[in-house]
């Protein structure tokens, strides 16, 4: 084997954030909820054994949540996004190929060793993250990107691998582990392809190793091929250690209560623009136009329904935020209605290409310092906290915010939220 991936997933990860600083929390059930307390998104080990599905309406397993004293909280993302980028810093640290798959999740390619040198390394980078982070990690060692998630879901389901796990080399040992594993637990088989590989009799990670190549192109395109190839140990996905920026970037959140007045779409509208004008400015592209939307709450079917979106090329691309909120603004009071009461406003911003390549308008002079005023914005954000210099346009009070009755504090993220020692 030329190489090894390595599959490192952070154990129940927003559980796991919200114990870090509360220990009481742990051996509790404990659920984390979506925005506006809405559906379950995160559950404890102990939370899974009480029947509580994952993303399951929060109303709908009140009773349940009640009677074990299941302990709840609202998400808490500015925590969890800077936990996690604590664990990828260590793996950028010690790992020369790294590729962050998600916010609990990150791939990365070994020279081949061992199977107990592997696992060796294996645990010293999981106590590592442990000891500087405090987040429980499970890591899983194969041939592939696709194998190595099969050996973290062993690592992870099965206690006595102490959270790391090498996938063996092929043979019987491996079949009976494909065997195993259901065809819709496979990395990259979604409800679809699951459907139409069992009405061919494909049922198991290792039915469809086998399965004719042929049909899988045909019925399953060239991906679903790529994923049993590499069931069989043949690489086909590599490590991707510069992503793809970005064609799109969306922001918007559901109302904690109904809003009705175009001021409160207003300050909503301006707040999702700075954020997804900040996302922007981080991978370094400016966005040629922009979509805004609203609608109402659909499922309240007696209420006055309306819903409506315009899109609105820019004159000269941008990431300025004060001009971005601008042309976002103009567009929902041309798309606003009076006399609904309204659940959702977001923004997309579209036409994205590289901040370093600008077409100037030729009817419409450069906007000078833009860049510079957005850049030492994002810096003191980034070192004071985030909103600590923001625009007056997305107002103070914000009484519109999604509900978040059961936050925790951001401990990491807010000089008032600090954790205190007493």
């Amino acid at each position: 084997m030329a190489g090894v991936f390595a599959l490192l997933d952070c154990n129940n990860f927003y559980v796991s954030c919200e114990r870090l600083f509360n220990p009481k929390l742990e051996g509790r059930p404990v659920v984390v909820l979506s925005n506006n307390d809405g559906c379950i998104i995160a559950r404890s080990n102990e939370a899974k054994a009480l029947g509580i599905k994952m993303g399951e309406p929060f109303f709908q397993c009140r009773h349940l949540i009640a009677a074990h004293q299941v302990e709840v909280f609202s998400s808490n993302y500015p925590l969890y996004a800077d936990l996690s980028q604590r664990v990828m810093d260590i793996l950028a640290q010690l790992e020369p190929e790294v590729e962050v798959y998600s916010i609990d999740e990150a791939f990365i390619r070994l020279p081949a060793a061992s199977p107990a040198a592997l696992r060796e390394n294996g645990r010293q980078l999981r106590a590592k993250i442990r000891r500087q982070v405090g987040i429980p990690v499970a890591i899983g060692f194969g041939p592939t990107k696709t194998l190595a998630k099969v050996a973290n879901r062993v690592a992870k389901k099965q206690p006595e691998q102490d959270g790391v796990f090498v996938l063996p080399e092929a043979g019987r040992e491996r079949d009976q582990l494909l065997a195993a594993l259901a065809v819709e637990d496979v990395w990259g088989i979604g409800h679809r392809s699951a459907a139409k590989l069992a009405a061919r009799g494909i049922r198991t990670a290792l039915a469809l190793s086998q399965a004719d190549e042929e049909w899988l192109r045909k019925r399953l395109t060239v991906t679903g091929l790529r994923t049993a190839l590499e069931l069989r140990g043949v690489s086909c996905l590599p490590l991707e250690q510069s992503p793809a920026p970005n064609k799109s970037i969306i922001t918007s959140r559901s109302f904690g209560q109904p809003v009705t007045d175009l001021s409160g779409l207003r300050e909503a509208l301006a707040t999702y623009v700075s954020v997804a004008a900040a996302k922007m400015r981080e991978q370094h592209l400016n966005a040629g136009c922009l979509q805004v939307f609203l609608t109402t709450n659909r499922f309240r079917p007696g209420d006055p329904q309306y819903a409506n979106s315009l899109t609105v090329a820019l004159a000269q691309p941008t990431a300025s935020t004060p001009a971005l909120i601008g042309r976002a603004t103009e567009a929902l009071r041309r798309i606003y209605r009076s006399g609904f009461a309204y659940q959702k406003v977001g923004v997309v911003l579209l036409d994205l290409a590289d901040a370093g390549y600008v077409q100037p308008s030729l009817f419409q002079p450069l906007r000078q310092g833009q860049e510079k005023l957005m850049a030492a914005m994002d810096r003191i954000n980034q070192r004071w906290g985030r909103d600590t210099l923001h625009s007056a346009a997305t107002g103070f009070r914000k009484s519109w915010k999604n509900r978040q009755t059961s936050k925790s504090p951001a401990y990491t993220t807010s000089w008032y939220e600090l954790p205190v020692v007493s």
